[in-house]
């Protein structure tokens, strides 16, 4: 099924994203922990991709099982940066092969050996390439795309920013995911712009829960994002035990997807980082309000 037609149902829908092995003998453990989440049943799960391919072979093969084995939809994330034509146009006929349907189009993290090399060179330097290629390759695929409320790392502000974004839409991006972010007013500013910027495909929320004190650096390395007062607090008071930081880490993000669900947002989708355990505490707080 195509993510467009799960997120236009106009019904309140939680999805999850898990990540593939970064060696093979990591597999089976990967693939037992993003089975347990397939059976949480959600309404899709993504399956990211290594930075410069570097796990992407496990990508289709974790995807394709969620798949087959538990009838749950799957988003394959596939990344440019870095490649050849040959090989995205390789890894494009992969997915088609494996009957996944559903691509999330991204530009990808630089590998830091090329971040100070010279980029004119490289057949892909920005996702939009890559959303026109997988649509010249097979025009029913669901093409995803990412966004950033808090505005992309290396844009030089905003506008420029949501200026690119709209050409990836118009490229051929049917929905957008956005990176994470822990104030939600900063998502109902961005929404408002780009909205009158002419951009109308539905966006999905991504919200990634803090269960450890030592997530909270790498996320703001990732991200940049903000973290609100609010946060911090919490982070300051239970950073310190694991079991109560795991708790209260939830808690925020479940509270952050009702505040989502009430203010009009009927898709959210969670980083959940391969764990069963968050992904079900989180379905769980939200059952009644899914209707699970």
């Amino acid at each position: 099924m195509k993510i467009i037609d799960i997120i236009t149902q106009n019904k309140l829908s939680l999805s999850f994203e898990v990540f593939p092995p970064k060696t093979e003998t990591a597999f089976e453990s990967v693939k037992e922990a993003t089975e347990k989440i397939a059976e949480l049943r959600p309404s899709f799960i993504s399956v990211t991709y290594g930075a410069g391919g570097g796990t992407s072979k496990y990508t289709l093969d974790v995807a394709k099982n969620i798949k087959d084995r538990f009838g749950v939809p799957t988003l394959a994330h596939l990344t440019c940066v870095a490649s050849t034509k040959e090989t995205v146009s390789e890894k494009i006929r992969e997915i088609l092969s494996a009957g996944i349907e559903n691509v999330m189009a991204l530009r990808g993290d630089i590998p830091e050996h090329l971040q100070n090399g010279d980029r004119s060179k490289w057949d892909y330097r920005y996702a939009v390439e890559l959303v026109r290629e997988l649509k010249a390759a097979e025009k029913n695929l669901c093409i995803g795309g990412a966004c950033y409320p808090e505005i992309h790392p290396e844009s030089a502000n905003q506008k420029e920013d949501i200026k690119r974004l709209r050409e990836k839409v118009e490229a051929g991006c049917d929905f957008l995911t956005t990176q994470m972010f822990f104030d939600n007013n900063l998502l109902y500013n961005f929404l408002y712009k780009i909205r009158e910027a002419g951009i109308t495909v539905p966006v999905i929320p991504g919200i990634m829960p803090i269960t450890n004190a030592n997530q909270v650096d790498r996320a703001i390395k990732l991200s940049g994002s903000f973290m609100p007062q609010r946060f911090k607090s919490l982070v300051d008071k239970f950073g310190s035990d694991p079991a109560a930081m795991k708790q209260a880490g939830i808690a925020y993000a479940t509270d952050q997807i009702i505040d989502l669900y009430a203010n009009g947002i009927t898709n959210v989708h969670v980083y959940s980082m391969n764990k069963p355990d968050v992904a079900a505490k989180i379905q769980a707080n939200l059952s009644d309000i899914l209707g699970k």
